[in-house]
């Protein structure tokens, strides 16, 4: 049966080329630790990590590596920057868009006396500035939001939203989990901007990071604290970066695979790739526009849109749908609430959720073409 794959907003595949060759050359021939062993080849890898800090902090238009932290994922990063940070009393402002990887720690922080606003979006996933800016209020400590939505793909402002931060003095913390490695992200206006490897950034699971400013890193508490290979003579946890957050050993294999990614990247050209991918959506969205029995959800055109579509179903269960593009097909989609109720609700599409569809740039016309007409064979049985 044909393959194909479409959920690269779940997690990219095929991953960059190279990126398992480096992943295995580390593991069989260099699969040392780092600020662990006075060694020469300990040394060695440990210049390979700092060289991928650097290519992410000229990713994000950040000035040092430093400042560039590594943890388990972008969810890890969130409730490491949220928690340590925020404390009761303090009020926060989000958008009706967010992924439970934000929504999640604010409402367990409510429980502990954080205040947080919603800012509605409309119902193609759009903010409007001056839903965010009426929410401000003097306790008003952070502003986190996403730059994309994971469910509509709509693109959030998130330069405009930095200038209304910087102007009130409020922190501004970033989820570029369906962004980083698509779209430009500039960490200089951002006080933590949050990623992960496995998705634009075309590396593996299991590994993301934050690029924290040095100001607001210092008023953030480590989650986790422990051994760092650095002060070792210290009970207390260091307090300069990275290592103030970086407790434990890093996933170094994840990071040489990262790094093999990111050289991808750059090679082939960041906007090159975003234009490969909005290039499928506008074959996707086309092929169905006038298709009877299905709604897309969110916005109908480009402009604004990452390669994210979801379609609803109107006469056939959405789940049904996607099992048997699964099935008969060989079509990978995922279908439900994608850990966003909040944006069903703001998009109409909760509790029944929809069908979504990612794309990524190594997907070919010939696969958009079969999604296509695989869906209208559904459709018209």
């Amino acid at each position: 049966m044909k393959k194909v794959y479409a959920d690269n907003a779940s997690t990219s595949f095929p991953k960059a080329p190279q990126v398992g060759d480096a992943v295995k050359n580390y593991i069989e021939n260099a699969g040392y630790n780092i600020g662990r062993g006075g060694y020469e080849s300990s040394y060695s890898v440990a210049l390979e990590v700092f060289k991928v800090r650097k290519a992410l902090a000229e990713l994000f238009n950040t000035k040092s590596p430093k400042n560039v932290i590594f943890t388990p994922g972008i969810t890890h990063s969130l409730n490491m920057i949220l928690k340590g940070f925020l404390i009761a009393g303090d009020h926060v402002i989000t958008t009706s868009m967010e992924h439970n990887g934000i929504m999640r720690p604010l409402h367990e922080l409510a429980q502990t006396g954080v205040k947080y606003s919603i800012a509605k979006c409309s119902s193609d996933g759009s903010l409007e500035l001056e839903a965010v800016q009426k929410m401000i209020k003097s306790n008003t400590k952070a502003i986190v939001m996403t730059h994309a939505s994971n469910v509509c793909g709509t693109i959030i402002p998130i330069e405009e939203v930095a200038g209304i931060c910087a102007k009130h003095d409020i922190k501004f913390i970033v989820d570029t989990a369906q962004t980083a490695g698509l779209l430009p992200v500039d960490a200089s206006k951002i006080d933590a901007t949050t990623f992960t490897a496995h998705k634009g950034l075309l590396g593996l699971q299991g590994l993301g990071g934050c690029i924290i400013k040095d100001d607001f890193a210092k008023l953030i508490k480590p989650a986790i604290t422990g051994g760092t290979g650095s002060a070792s003579h210290e009970l207390a946890q260091p307090d300069f970066l990275p290592d103030k957050f970086e407790a434990g050993t890093l996933n170094i294999p994840a990071i040489i695979g990262l790094g093999a990614a990111l050289e991808y990247i750059n090679k082939k050209g960041m906007k090159n790739i975003f234009d490969k991918e909005m290039e499928m959506t506008k074959r996707f969205v086309e092929g169905l526009l006038g298709v009877e029995g299905l709604r897309i959800i969110g916005k109908q055109d480009l402009d604004g849109r990452i390669a994210v579509v979801s379609l609803d179903f109107e006469s056939i269960d959405n789940a049904e749908v996607s099992s048997i593009l699964d099935s008969k097909f060989g079509i990978m989609t995922r279908c439900g609430l994608h850990c966003s109720p909040m944006s069903h609700k703001t998009l109409g599409t909760y509790p029944s959720g929809t069908v979504r569809f990612s794309f990524g740039h190594f997907n070919t016309q010939e696969e958009i073409d079969y999604i296509i007409s695989s869906i209208k064979e559904i459709l018209s049985v």
